[in-house]
């Protein structure tokens, strides 16, 4: 299974691929699609769209992983940060990907095991589950590979026990 995990963003979106089966994984590619503040939104959410769509077709993924919109302060960041995330799911749908959506603190607690992790605990971790001579940078690349490392953990679970429920009729 391949895994295109996402860490939304309208400035910055992180993205990361990685392969393998179960709990055995290793990194294909990660990146970033940057916009400029000083564009307008709806020409951001056009370069997001185009950007996560050439990444689709690259590495042609089986599944798209994206954090959940957070709580934020600032009511209008929330509802940017909502617009690209409905952006990368609708990408999603459209390529027929299975899709899975975490929690930041989800994350952190699998990736680390703490969910309240640092930036820089999540970068290490994803170093050395991924088998990386150094840290993914930036941060929104590490933490694109963080929820496509998650994917794996929680939807190979789900699957066992689609499985067994199968299995059980």
């Amino acid at each position: 299974m391949r895994v295109l995990g996402i860490d939304p963003g309208s400035e910055t979106l992180g993205w990361g691929v990685v392969e393998g089966s179960g709990l055995k994984y290793s990194l294909v590619d990660y990146g970033t699609v940057k916009s400029s503040a000083r564009e307008s939104f709806p020409r951001r959410l056009l370069k997001i769209y185009e950007g996560v769509e050439a990444v689709i077709e690259k590495f042609k993924p089986d599944a798209i992983s994206v954090e959940e919109a957070f709580y934020a302060v600032n009511v209008k960041v929330a509802l940017k940060l909502g617009q690209v995330r409905g952006v990368v799911l609708l990408l999603g749908e459209k390529s027929a990907l299975e899709i899975g959506e975490y929690s930041p603190r989800l994350i952190k607690q699998t990736v680390v095991g703490y969910g309240n992790a640092e930036k820089h605990q999540v970068q290490e971790m994803v170093r050395l589950l991924l088998r990386m001579k150094t840290v993914p940078q930036p941060h929104d690349a590490a933490d694109a590979l963080a929820i496509a490392i998650c994917h794996f953990h929680h939807a190979g679970f789900q699957n066992r026990i689609n499985n067994a429920k199968l299995k059980a009729r």
